[in-house]
């Protein structure tokens, strides 16, 4: 039996195994086609009855290596790449929802996520109701329906900080026979597994973390193979009823536990595109040999930062999950004992100006449209990622007037809190 590599040797080793003579790191593979000696053997691979390339919008050996290195971090069956995490969060949902469909998700989650489920797929006939993961269990399933097909929820929330209480969630998603999604952006495979607690399919912003550099952007879907689609066939025609475009193949039939990323790859790719370049695969794939280490020196940051923070007299609260006291510390401890990510969030004594004033103040920090690489970086997110957002969405979405999302980078944590000294003490 193959040995079963820890999570810091899959970052460096998974993904791509050279055979003799190969190049020793992963190539890039910057070719749309695929040339092969006969037509049957296209005719084969067109039909999903052999395996290979031929079209890089459906596979690419690049992109694959890449897909199979967060795969196994991640503990699951198969995962497939996206040109972003937006485009991950849709593909997840949309896989499994068609017109008339209706799916739970928490209200905390990104800006984005929140837009794009709560607007843009109500276009197309699919109904998201949000729920505050704080409420009571009876409240929460009151949301579920008959058409209901899958819960969704951040690990760690976007700019929140929230901790989701996976086993919780996922117990609730199976009582009511759906999966539960969860968005494992911030916490990465290194700080946490959601499959370990009960969740069904991750999705990534590979943009962030995973990327760590701020270079590419790009998306994952990783499924674990756990969910039983057969069980709950009338809830999942898309997975469980002959696919007539593929002359009446089925997919959780033909392809069992890879029966969810196939139909993601094989028919939502096919048709709709958003498939990371190989280039942006192979500077993933750069970013992923080096997750282990980066995301320790994010945490170890973060968590000095926010202390500092917690005893600055102008900061008015500090939710970051490692602080004793904080009100997600329990659960960080059950789900991110070895720490939680580089982002905290906070608010200061004084109105919206005072906030704004404080960022344009700071030197090295820099007030920038991301979160998660490896430069510390600042947001004011009713201002700028979450301002398509009405008040009332805001207030549903945990992100206060004053929220200020800090992204600690991994830069030496002295010159960071001495930057942010010299910024509250340059706006007062």
């Amino acid at each position: 039996m193959e040995k079963k590599l820890r999570k810091e040797s899959v970052c460096v080793q998974a993904g791509w195994t050279p055979k003799n003579g190969e190049p020793r790191v992963l190539p890039i593979y910057q070719s749309t086609t695929f040339k092969y000696d006969d037509s049957d053997q296209m005719a084969r691979l067109f039909d999903l009855k052999d395996t290979g390339y031929f079209y890089t919008r459906l596979q690419n050996p690049t992109n694959d290596a890449v897909a199979a290195k967060i795969a196994t971090l991640e503990g699951g069956a198969g995962a497939m790449l996206t040109s972003s995490g937006q485009a991950a969060n849709f593909y997840a949902v949309f896989n499994i929802c068609e017109a008339g469909d209706h799916f739970v998700a928490s209200n905390t989650i990104y800006g984005g996520t929140f837009n794009l489920f709560g607007v843009t797929m109500k276009k197309l006939g699919i109904e998201c109701t949000f729920v505050d993961p704080e409420w009571d269990d009876e409240r929460i399933e009151a949301a579920f329906r008959p058409n209901t097909k899958c819960f969704f929820g951040e690990t760690i929330s976007n700019p929140g900080g929230h901790v989701f209480d996976i086993e919780r969630f996922a117990r609730m998603a199976h009582r009511h026979g759906v999966p539960l999604i969860v968005d494992n952006t911030f916490a990465t495979p290194i700080n946490c597994r959601p499959f370990e607690w009960g969740a069904d399919i991750v999705t990534h912003s590979t943009t962030k973390y995973m990327d760590g550099h701020a270079t590419s952007v790009g998306g994952a879907i990783v499924d674990s193979g756990n969910f039983d689609w057969m069980a709950h066939a009338d809830k999942f025609p898309g997975l469980c009823q002959p696919d007539e475009s593929y002359h009446g193949l089925t997919y959780a039939k033909a392809f069992g536990k890879m029966a969810y990323i196939t139909k993601a790859t094989a028919q939502l790719m096919r048709d709709l595109g958003s498939i990371p370049s190989p280039f942006n695969c192979f500077l993933l794939n750069l970013g992923l040999e080096t997750l282990h280490l980066r995301v320790k020196r994010h945490c170890e940051n973060a968590q000095a930062v926010a202390e500092y923070l917690e005893r600055h007299e102008r900061v008015a609260w500090v939710n970051y999950c490692g602080l004793k006291g904080n009100k997600y510390y329990e659960l960080g401890q059950k789900y991110l004992p070895d720490g939680s990510c580089g982002v905290i969030a906070f608010g200061l004594k004084g109105t919206k100006e005072d906030a704004v004033r404080f960022m344009d103040s700071l030197k090295m920090i820099a007030i920038v449209t991301h979160v998660a690489d490896a430069r510390t970086c600042v947001l004011h997110p009713a201002s700028h990622t979450h301002r398509q957002l009405s008040d009332e969405q805001l207030r549903e979405a945990g992100v206060a007037p004053d929220l200020i999302r800090l992204s600690v980078g991994i830069e030496n944590v002295e010159d960071i809190i001495e930057d942010i000294q010299q910024a509250l003490d340059a706006s007062k």
